[in-house]
């Protein structure tokens, strides 16, 4: 969708120019405007919403300082960047300090002019998806998160099995989104307005999980002080979720199996059977076939379940969906913990890419909501996410010789030159706020070589500028 920005300047030449700059470069259309009234009647009347507000300090009648004040107060989210001339900083902390996202000095650079634009639109949209969130958690299910080959397969079975009332079974490692595939089913079908009940099959101990499950009555074991209906009988007409189904015993599959079988279920305790319409989506962990052919589960228990089967991916065979997922956690879990929105530093994005993710979508959740906890501003930074850089401890061990325990001459040379690369340009670039020309400028070279260098070693400006 294409970004809105605002641009109020009092010198037309200033607007026009920010116009044919931005217009090019970004996805964005440019209104202008040339004073701070007419900021304001833009705004109200325009027929869509900004994403952006650049504004210019210093304007006659009506300053940027009472432009934003009075922008603030009737869209408190909008985002603002102030334009201020060159070397006034505290006219830029006044800015901040009132509520403007940055500023940007004048003259301004393209490079650096782009680069604050495209972080400022990035805020704005974070924010959008973070209300859209807030909405969803309202209104509906959330749905599974995913763009990549393998989540299009997983969309696929979904929407083939959720019309009808066959039994299914989620495989998949932990955390992989077994409950939410299963949500999913059951939002999707005919039995969406009735009950889902999901049961976590290993928490429960077998003797009570098989009373939890199908009833009892009064009297049928000891404590047993009155009737107790079964979860099977309060999810009639809708579904039960058996997570981790490869736990149960025997006795417990044999029950179930009648159930699918019969579509009935027996309290203990009772003479009588009571009839049942459920639809039934289990999962596992685990190897079944494995299990069977070790005489742990039964056969046709297992054919029974699996009429159609939902293999779930591990986070490191769809890394595509990272980015995605990262902006979807973050968003969620930022208005979970009252926090304002935040984003991810390209560098620290690029780190989450390469990591195994052994504990999958539930790993990259507990990292991220870490990182909101632990960085101050609105960008996680590498130093707030408790992992490390490719697994680079792995990574060493792999690069020793097996009989000397060494690191060969090319691995040593290339571990050496990534130090002294991270050093020498990251402290040109904090010295610079983050500026590539300035940072050049004192390596005395050309600023497309160091970018070369910088995209070699992995060394991502953001980490530098001031926060």
């Amino acid at each position: 969708m294409t970004a809105q920005i605002l641009v109020v300047d009092d010198e037309k030449d200033m607007t026009r120019l920010l116009q044919r700059t931005l217009e090019p470069e970004l996805d964005c259309k440019v209104t202008m405007a040339f004073s701070g009234e007419m900021a304001l009647n833009v705004v109200r009347q325009a027929d869509v919403s900004f994403d952006l507000v650049i504004s210019d300090i210093r304007m006659p009648e009506m300053d940027g300082f009472e432009l934003l004040d009075r922008l603030k107060t009737a869209y408190p989210d909008l985002t603002v960047v102030m334009l201020t001339a060159y070397g006034n900083i505290e006219s830029a902390v006044a800015a901040i300090k009132k509520g403007a996202y940055d500023f940007i000095s004048k003259p301004f650079e393209q490079d650096e002019l782009i680069f604050k634009i495209q972080k400022a639109l990035e805020r704005s949209r974070l924010l959008n998806e973070n209300k859209r969130l807030q909405q969803a958690c309202k209104t509906e299910t959330l749905p599974l998160i995913g763009q990549s080959p393998a989540m299009e397969k997983v969309f696929e079975k979904i929407s083939l099995v959720a019309g009808s009332d066959v039994t299914v079974l989620i495989t998949g490692e932990s955390g992989t989104g077994k409950d939410l595939t299963a949500r999913s089913i059951h939002a999707l079908s005919d039995r969406k307005d009735k009950s889902y009940i999901p049961v976590n099959c290993p928490t429960i101990p077998e003797h009570i999980l098989e009373s939890e499950l199908f009833g009892y009555k009064k009297g049928a074991f000891t404590n047993a002080y009155r009737d107790k209906t079964g979860l099977f009988q309060e999810a009639d007409k809708g579904t039960i979720f058996l997570d981790e189904i490869g736990d149960v015993g025997p006795s417990i599959q044999t029950k179930l199996l009648r159930v699918i079988q019969e579509k009935e279920v027996k309290p203990l305790g009772d003479t009588r059977v009571d009839k049942v319409d459920v639809r039934i989506i289990a999962s596992t962990n685990q190897d079944l076939r494995e299990k069977i052919a070790n005489k742990e589960f039964r056969e046709d228990f297992f054919y029974r379940l699996s009429v159609i089967t939902i293999e779930l991916p591990p986070l490191r065979e769809r890394i595509t969906d990272i980015p995605l997922l990262s902006d979807h956690l973050l968003a969620k879990h930022c208005q979970k913990l009252n926090k304002s929105p935040k984003r991810l530093s390209d560098n620290v994005r690029d780190l989450l890419m390469k990591q195994h993710w052994q504990g999958n979508v539930r790993e990259l959740e507990n990292v991220l909501v870490q990182g909101i906890l632990y960085s101050e501003g609105d960008t996680i930074r590498r130093s707030n996410i408790p992992i490390r850089n490719g697994g680079d401890q792995d990574n060493t061990c792999q690069e020793l010789d097996p009989e000397t325990g060494q690191m060969p001459y090319k691995a040593a040379k290339e571990k050496i030159l990534n130090q002294f690369n991270h050093n020498y340009i990251g402290a040109m670039l904090t010295m610079t706020g983050g500026n590539i020309t300035q940072a050049a400028k004192r390596c005395a070279m050309d600023r497309q070589a160091l970018q070369q260098i910088m995209k070699r070693y992995g060394i991502d400006p953001d980490e530098y500028r001031a926060t």
